[in-house]
């Protein structure tokens, strides 16, 4: 059977954090290029990153720089940040580096866009309140997808950023441009992510019955405007709707179990650390290791265990995407890799089959 939402088969991609460790970053960012190029082997969709700064949840402040070096170790997988945080770039620039990439990847890039999930982290970028980065990013947006559709020279005319007539040599492998994806918090998101076609992200803090059903007004919203002629991600006919999960495979559940509660507790340390610092509470209420686990957020346990809790949520939330997370925290590299090679060998291919891939 394939996935509820608009009838397209499951697809499995990996959402990535280089996390902080206390050992040199070179040796982080080698075990987690060795990861991808295992990725790119071994049948999963896309490689999805994070952009954090000033946080130890992520030593990639630069998304571009990680996929450069990714596209000359991966021929196959897809490649995209989830998200470049779009408020803080320029947008001309980011237009131009975007397209360099698809070059490099030969049309392997995948445009995630946001506004950048940390109010603490955009006032290191002088961003002080949610209007002004509502404001800078909609403006930035706007302009990063004109930089990229311009056919001989940009212009572009705004508050925060203005372009005159400059010249436009390098234009995207994909077209119009790579493939949107806007991840979605709230039923609020959905009109605009839906309408417009863009492959979409699901918070997994809500529970799987919240995500069916705003899994289910994406399939409503899109079906009504899939044929609209002005809308973006016209390149895409299948919008995927996912949803993240961690995932730890071990010989026996309670090796697992073992593993991924130690990673998940050094993994909450490092996604609050910046909250810790401020001196204010969480955001929002992530919830805790036995919490995710009765979620189906956190899929953890021999090979078996984690086909038969999967498919559970997939059935359950109706997402076409799953977007799994096996290195986390501080999970050793040889476990991260020993758990992904029992997921392809032994995990994957079964959920393919069963829904529809």
């Amino acid at each position: 059977m394939t996935s509820p939402v608009l009838g397209v088969p499951l697809e499995i991609g990996l959402f990535d954090q280089f996390e902080w460790e206390d050992r040199p970053t070179w040796e982080v960012f080698d075990e987690h290029l060795e990861l991808i190029e295992y990725a790119d082997t071994a049948g999963f969709y896309c490689y999805h990153f994070s952009e954090h700064h000033g946080s130890p949840l992520s030593l990639t402040p630069s998304s571009n720089l990680i996929m450069a070096a990714a596209s000359q170790r991966t021929e196959r997988i897809r490649l995209g940040a989830l998200v470049y945080n779009v408020t803080y770039y320029d947008p001309m620039r980011l237009a131009a580096e975007v397209a360099m990439l698809d070059h490099l990847t030969k049309g392997r890039v995948e445009l995630g866009v946001g506004r950048g999930i940390s109010a603490l982290e955009a006032t290191f970028f002088n961003v002080t309140s949610i209007d002004q980065s509502r404001e800078i990013y909609r403006e930035n947006f706007d302009a990063l997808l004109a930089a990229l559709t311009a056919e001989e020279s940009f212009s572009f005319e705004g508050k925060y950023h203005s372009y005159s007539d400059i010249p436009v040599w390098m234009h995207p492998v994909q077209q119009p441009y790579p493939p949107l994806w806007f991840p979605s918090s709230n039923e609020d998101s959905i009109q605009f992510t839906a309408g417009n076609g863009l492959h979409t992200v699901l918070n997994n803090y809500f529970s799987r019955e919240v995500t069916r059903t705003l899994v289910d007004r994406y399939a409503e919203v899109f079906t009504e405007h899939r044929n609209d002629p002005n809308r973006l991600n016209p390149n895409v006919d299948a919008p995927k709707v996912g949803w993240a999960v961690k995932v730890v495979v071990a010989p026996t559940d309670q090796q697992a179990d073992a593993l991924a509660r130690q990673a998940f507790a050094t993994w909450q340390e490092h996604v609050t650390y910046l909250e810790r610092r401020a001196g204010i509470g969480e955001r929002v209420p992530r919830g805790g290791y036995d919490h995710h686990r009765e979620n189906g957020s956190m899929l953890v346990g021999s090979a078996e265990r984690v086909a038969e809790e999967m498919s559970a949520t997939v059935e359950a939330t109706g997402v076409n995407y799953l977007l799994g997370s096996f290195t986390f925290g501080d999970l050793p590299h040889a476990d991260t890799m020993r758990s992904m090679d029992m997921f392809a060998e032994h995990v994957m291919p079964g959920m393919l089959q069963r829904f529809g891939g």
